[in-house]
């Protein structure tokens, strides 16, 4: 892994809390020049620390205002379907995000769904339908909030 400096986790906090700031802008915040910022942003990127820019952008807004998280369990002698299972689930539309976990379950999906028919669905259809899905648990998202610190 890349050393990370005090001034590339200040660049790294300004950008997380606002991806779209303007490298001048980055610069004068923390004290260097925009070429050296540049340049830094730039190191960061090549070396992997930074591995993209999103939009953080309102579900409801897309029709999609139903959101869920769900644990998902792979059957115990289907591992070596943990590819296949990535591969297919991280296609759908309905689904944000995908997190590889350990304890009891395998996988946590962030969801979005147009109403609880249309989640239902997904869950039936795109998981509990398939043999190498042990279990499945859902848990509607009533509110979601942005952490302020990046702990960077």
């Amino acid at each position: 892994m890349p050393v990370v400096d005090e001034i590339d986790h200040r660049i790294l906090n300004l950008l997380a809390a606002d991806a779209r700031m303007p490298n001048n802008a980055l610069a004068a915040e923390v004290g260097i020049a925009p070429s050296t910022c540049l340049g830094r942003i730039r190191a960061l990127r090549e070396s992997g620390v930074i591995r993209g820019y999103h939009a953080d952008i309102d579900q409801a807004a897309l029709g999609r205002p139903m959101q869920a998280m769900i644990s998902v369990r792979i059957q115990s002698g289907a591992r070596e379907r943990i590819g296949a299972f990535l591969d297919r689930i991280r296609r759908r539309p309905e689904v944000h995000n995908v997190y590889f976990l350990s304890g009891a379950n395998d996988f946590l999906l962030h969801v979005g769904a147009a109403d609880a028919h249309m989640l239902r669905d997904f869950v039936v259809d795109q998981l509990s339908v398939h043999p190498e899905i042990a279990l499945t648990e859902t848990n509607l998202i009533f509110e979601h909030y942005r952490g302020e610190a990046t702990g960077l």
